[in-house]
Parts: C-alpha cells; sequence; structure tokens
C-alpha cells in the first residue's frame, strides 16, 4: 500500500476549493456547499454581469463528463418557473465538468413551512408537485426530492433543485437500492415531504392527508399513486373541500366536511329561517 503525503493532500484539497477557471467567463467568489456529486459555489458571469451558482464535480472520465453533460442538456429544456434553469455546462483543465445555475435566494421548504398555516403549506406542496410532474412529462425522474432540495423565495416563488442526484435516506424510495427507479420514486419522496410538513398539523381534517401520505409512501410502487399528478389532485381536493380518493370517509366526516364547504350557504339559510320565525313570533 502506498501512502498519500500530506503535501499531495494539501494540492488536492486546494484543487477542490479553488478550481481553476481562468479560462472561463466565470469567477468563483465563495463556496455554498458540497455533497457526494461535488461542490457549489457563488460565482459572477462576467459576460452577462449576473451572479450565477456553479456545481463543480468530482473528477470525471471522458465519459462521465459527456453523461454529464447530456444531463445538463436534458435540464436546460426543463424550461418551468418551478425548476433552476441550467444557464451552461463544460469542462476544467483537470478534467472536473462544471454546470452553471440561476442562483436561488431563498429558504428550505420545511423552513418555510413551519411559519406558515397549514393551508399555505399545502399550496407550496402543489407547486412542487406541478414542477416534479412537469419534468416526469418531459421524461426526466429527480430521484432525490427532500426538502433541503426545495426552496422558497421571498416571493413565495418554489423552486426545485439538483436534479439527477443521488439518494436520500429517509426519502428515497425501496425499490431505489435494487432497480432503476421511475416517476413512481418521486412520488415516494414527495409522500414523505409531504408527512413531514403535517408533523405538527392535528385535527379530524388531517385525517384524509393522512390518507394521502400513507398511499404515496406505500413500499409496493404499483400501490402508489401511479403519477405526481394523481397525488396533487388529491392535495387539492382536499384544499378545495372535495372528497380524497386515497381516504374512505365515515358518516361523520363528510357531513363535516360538507358542512365546511358550504358553510356560507348554510349560514345564510338558518339566517333566513331565524328571521321567518321572528317574524311569525312578532304577528
Amino acid at each position: 500500500m502506498r501512502w498519500i503525503s500530506d503535501d499531495a493532500i494539501g494540492r488536492l484539497r486546494a484543487i477542490e476549493d479553488q478550481p481553476d477557471f481562468a479560462a472561463t467567463r466565470y469567477t468563483l467568489l465563495d463556496r455554498l456547499g458540497s455533497g457526494g456529486m461535488g461542490v457549489v459555489f457563488r460565482g459572477h458571469d462576467r459576460e452577462l454581469d449576473r451572479a450565477v451558482a456553479i456545481k463543480v464535480t468530482a473528477l470525471a472520465t471522458d465519459a462521465d463528463a459527456e453523461r454529464l453533460r447530456a444531463e445538463a442538456r436534458t435540464l436546460a429544456r426543463l424550461e418551468h418557473p418551478g425548476i433552476v434553469a441550467v444557464h451552461d455546462v463544460g469542462r476544467l483543465p483537470d478534467g472536473r465538468v462544471f454546470t452553471v445555475m440561476m442562483l436561488v435566494r431563498g429558504e428550505r421548504l420545511d423552513a418555510r413551512a413551519a411559519q406558515v398555516p397549514l393551508a399555505d403549506r399545502l399550496r407550496l406542496f402543489d407547486r412542487v408537485c406541478d414542477a416534479v410532474a412537469f419534468a416526469h412529462d418531459k421524461g426526466v425522474v429527480h430521484g432525490d426530492l427532500k426538502p433541503a432540495n426545495i426552496m422558497v423565495g421571498a416571493h413565495g416563488e418554489v423552486l426545485v433543485l439538483d436534479w439527477g442526484g443521488g439518494r436520500t435516506p429517509g426519502y428515497a424510495a425501496p425499490e431505489s437500492s435494487t432497480q432503476p427507479v421511475d416517476a413512481r420514486a418521486d412520488v415516494y419522496a414527495l409522500g414523505r415531504i409531504l408527512h413531514g410538513l403535517l408533523r405538527d398539523a392535528t385535527g379530524r381534517t388531517v385525517r384524509p392527508l393522512n390518507s394521502i401520505v400513507m398511499r404515496a409512501s406505500e413500499a409496493d410502487p404499483a400501490a402508489r399513486y401511479q403519477a405526481v399528478a394523481d397525488l396533487a389532485a388529491d392535495v387539492r381536493r382536499f384544499i378545495d373541500g372535495g372528497a380524497v380518493t386515497a381516504h374512505r370517509e365515515t358518516v361523520g366526516e363528510r357531513t363535516m366536511r360538507l358542512a365546511l364547504a358550504y358553510r356560507t350557504p348554510i349560514a345564510l339559510v338558518l339566517a333566513y329561517l331565524v328571521m321567518r320565525g321572528l317574524l311569525l313570533l312578532a304577528r
């Protein structure tokens, strides 16, 4: 076994911390974070004079580099307000591939959700589903959906990041460890995300939402919602006061749901009957 010297380790760390962008139009400013797929920097696009996020992958072979370029080209075609736009892709002198994306400013989905009522959380979740469903229509599966990969901007805009990432315990579908995944793996992850959004929600009305979580999070892909659009539709039914397909209502729950959905006309009818009764008594 041959040991790597401390000097060699130091040089490798320096290369990771300060990639050589001298031949590009980008200037690296500071490091935003890192993970198994590489390092993300905040940068400046000198040509267009704008701030960008620059993701530098680990060292790649020619085949890896072409695969990463192909992934970037695929993501560049996902023109949706809820999907982080890819601006550019290239390769550094040391062989690593870099991807230039829109710089996202905001906070994580779970952090924002903790500050707003349940109805607003569900509307944020619905926007996440809309972005993921759009990608699925284009044949792209995210594969690593989790709160850390979903940002909410200052004006409530929702952005899904890190397409084509790894697998995160707690959010990855059970089948992802043994076989290629399809859109239903993202359904599973969305179910786990929804579960987190409901963590401190209480009351009888949450039961249908728990049923939605259970269907989305089924271990068997065939037992889940078969599309993100189906999951989102059930959440919207709940928001609008409709019956949720994943939940078998009791008579009491149905009565309560209808009473809440039609509370304004019911209140008007009751007020009318009360007034009629008072007029009759007055006569």
